[in-house]
């Protein structure tokens, strides 16, 4: 099938946007040395995947492991003096949680972050570990955010958006300076977007220095809330995406007219291309990324004939990712590519079998992982066994040369994973 064409992103010429270049400007020197200028390198290896040129923005070396920081800065930075008596609040999945309690705990600020339900602990514990007040309320992000909009109300605090805010936005669009700083050649941006901060403030900033250049939205195929809201489609917005910083029902209405005046176009990335890009991000480039901050080359692996030949700038927007979580998406990457697989196989129950089956997995060359040697609970007959194992290969290929072996040596071999795919 034909890859669908994405859809086309336009607005009036005469929109007025709610942040100019000028600003992004101002926010780089407000945020300058307090806020890393990251490295941005070119990935000769993904380049040579991909049939196209790209570049890597390292947002996960922040010190919160976060673009966030640049945004929660700018705007703290930003507070008069009474305000920062009061305090400030903010909800967020993770990383807005991070900068703001990072950059108000050095600038003296006391600050209470609302986190919804499911939010990787990880996250949680770092934003304590940054001194904030922390609430864990709300099955989504939205319930979060009603919650301290109230108890903003209640105690007086400001109310810190994580993206629909000029001065967030700004914030943001300075990674944007950044990589035209050092790589002016660039044809295309590909950023993620979830309530679209991060990209509306790039989008500005990058086409305020070259107007020619594109920039590409990403989205979670899980949570395309931004797509919706341009294209007026009714897409559901639902499920557990491994790109959790970018899971939002509700993005920005700031954000969303920069989008449509300045961003081409929205890709959907699945979560299977998702899980894909974090694990090369870690073989290829030895950097851990989370699933938003890896959606950039998700969109790449996904559309390839979209960049092919481009000049691309991708932003590795966050690093915060569960170990638990990332482990699993290693183990599964693993599976995907044959390199783990699990195989079923009866054994007669008489002295030797196990080991001679695992003779000849070993004279194949595979490793053996994991054995559970069945005899009780299994429907094989009462003078057969079942041995289910975990084996290492190097390949499908190896994988297949491996099976074929064991059938050669008289074992019935399945593959639990083909009979779930059937």
């Amino acid at each position: 099938m034909a890859e669908k064409s994405p859809p086309q992103v336009l607005a009036p010429a005469a929109t007025t946007l709610p942040i100019t270049l000028a600003d992004v400007q101002r926010a780089a020197t407000v945020i300058e040395g307090a806020v890393l200028n990251t490295d941005f390198d070119h990935s000769r290896t993904l380049s040579q995947m991909l049939a196209a040129q790209v570049w890597l923005k390292f947002e996960n070396l922040q010190f919160t492991a976060s673009f966030k920081e640049r945004g929660a800065l700018n705007k703290l930075s930003a507070l008069t003096d009474a305000e920062r008596r009061a305090g400030v609040i903010a909800m967020s999945a993770g990383n807005h949680a991070q900068g703001v309690a990072y950059h108000a705990k050095r600038l003296g600020i006391s600050a209470t972050i609302v986190m919804p339900e499911g939010t990787p602990t990880v996250k949680v514990e770092n934003t304590l570990g940054h001194g904030a007040e922390v609430i864990v309320t709300g099955a989504t992000l939205e319930d979060a955010a009603s919650y301290a909009r109230q108890s903003a109300k209640e105690h007086g605090h400001v109310f810190i958006h994580p993206y629909d805010d000029p001065l967030i936005m700004a914030g943001q669009g300075t990674i944007a300076l950044e990589m035209l700083a050092a790589v002016p050649s660039l044809d295309v941006l590909v950023v993620p977007i979830g309530g679209g901060g991060l990209i509306s403030g790039m989008a500005v900033a990058a086409k305020g220095i070259k107007p020619s250049i594109e920039i590409v939205g990403v989205e979670a195929e899980l949570f395309p809330s931004m797509l919706n809201r341009i294209d007026g489609g009714s897409r559901p917005c639902r499920g557990d995406t491994l790109a959790e910083g970018i899971a939002v029902k509700t993005p920005g209405v700031l954000t969303e007219q920069v989008i449509r005046a300045l961003v081409s176009d929205i890709l959907l990335v699945s979560e299977v291309e998702l899980e894909n890009a974090v694990t090369l991000l870690i073989e290829i480039e030895k950097t851990v990324v989370e699933g938003a901050g890896a959606a950039g080359l998700a969109a790449m692996i996904q559309h390839p004939q979209r960049f092919k030949g481009r000049n691309v700038g991708l932003v590795l927007c966050g690093g915060n990712i569960d170990t638990r979580l990332l482990a699993g998406v290693l183990t599964r990457e693993l599976a995907r590519e044959s390199r783990l697989s699990e195989l079923e196989i009866d054994l007669p129950d008489r002295p030797g079998q196990l080991a001679r089956l695992t003779a000849v997995i070993a004279a194949a060359g595979a490793n053996i992982i994991e054995v559970v040697h069945q005899r009780v609970f299994t429907d094989t007959p009462a003078k057969a066994a079942s041995a289910r194992l975990v084996i290492e290969t190097r390949d499908r290929t190896h994988l297949e040369a491996t099976i074929e072996r064991l059938r050669t040596a008289g074992f019935t071999v399945d593959v639990p994973a083909r009979k779930k795919a059937r």
